[in-house]
């Protein structure tokens, strides 16, 4: 039976020896046990090249074939959360075979997945993700008409947070991919604000004491965001956003706005990312982080936060404005899901 072993130096030797006393390539093979496409590769390679020994090798083989790679790369992708130890484990439970964690994170790393603190964004359900897409083609030949739109939204702040960080298995350009994303919740204690802006200028930032209802919401509007409109001018031409959280939904804020708003934005759930004042909030805190020292009670937070958010300069709220093309795109690119914003 023909060899299937590396051959060795002498064997080499045989080969060319008796092919020099013109024996043929299936006379050699019969003589020696060898295989006559392995036979005719010996010769051919003393022909051309005048070599007997073999090829040098680049060093132990692979232990995970492209096979087993592809293996491990479906189950990283399966659950982006699990730990290296326990990824490793399953793996070699699947293909029962045996190789360390090491191995595993090298593999991953030369695929391009690496360990990453995943991006928190809020999960979209299914429904709400074709309306954002909707709402989004609706409004992607919108230029100048945000220009014209007063965004508004409460946000929380706190004085700490330990929130700790989620890492998730996932390739550069995939941070904002919906199986990479750590989904978020509101948090239950802090100052509660609203505010709103346009293209250059900041509303009021308004503190809510306690829980906020759909008749203290209205009182908000009427004594807030019309005085603001009024200072704007022209206040038939600006157009009012809200979300759709129950207070700015109840029956009597959709009365009172069609009895004192000429344009309001309807808005699709679970849509931050298409709010700029997201940002803004994200803004205004890290300026009172970098406050020194840092607010120690309630009372010094919401001075520092009133006095930042009249200090934040117009050409940032201008650049978040023109920045609302470039969302609308990314939410229809992304099919109505969580995006970079």
């Amino acid at each position: 039976m023909p060899k299937s072993k590396e051959l060795t130096e002498f064997e080499r030797d045989e080969i060319v020896g008796l092919s020099k006393i013109n024996l043929s390539v299936r006379k050699i093979a019969e003589v020696l046990l060898i295989a006559k496409s392995t036979v005719q590769d010996v010769i051919n390679k003393y022909r051309r090249r005048g070599l007997i020994t073999a090829a040098p090798r680049s060093g132990r083989p692979p232990i995970l074939t492209p096979r087993n790679t592809r293996t491990l790369i479906k189950m990283v992708k399966k659950d982006r959360q699990t730990s290296l130890e326990e990824l490793t484990e399953d793996f070699n439970k699947t293909l029962q075979i045996s190789v360390c964690s090491k191995t595993v994170k090298r593999k991953l790393h030369e695929e391009g997945y690496y360990g990453r603190v995943g991006k928190k964004k809020p999960l979209v359900s299914e429904i709400n993700r074709k309306k954002r897409l909707f709402w989004c083609y609706e409004r992607r030949n919108w230029v100048e008409e945000w220009e014209k739109v007063i965004f508004s939204d409460e946000s929380r702040f706190v004085l700490f947070s330990n929130d700790s960080p989620k890492f998730v298995w996932r390739k550069v350009d995939e941070r904002y991919n919906k199986d990479c994303l750590i989904p978020t919740v509101k948090q239950s204690a802090g100052v509660m604000v609203w505010g709103c802006f346009c293209k250059d200028k900041v509303g009021p930032l308004v503190f809510i004491e306690g829980t906020i209802t759909g008749e203290r919401y209205l009182q908000l509007l009427n004594n807030y965001l019309l005085p603001f409109l009024h200072e704007l001018g022209n206040e038939d031409e600006y157009i009012f956003q809200d979300d759709n959280a129950p207070v700015h939904t109840a029956r009597i804020v959709k009365d009172w706005k069609e009895e004192n708003l000429d344009n309001w934005l309807p808005w699709p759930a679970q849509s931050p990312d298409l709010n700029p004042i997201e940002n803004l909030w994200d803004i205004l805190e890290r300026k009172v982080r970098m406050h020194n020292p840092l607010p120690k009670n309630k009372r010094e937070l919401m001075t520092i936060l009133e006095d930042e958010w009249h200090k934040l300069e117009p050409e940032k709220l201008t650049k978040l404005i023109d920045s609302m093309p470039r969302r609308v795109k990314a939410v229809i690119k992304s099919k109505g899901n969580p995006t970079k914003y």
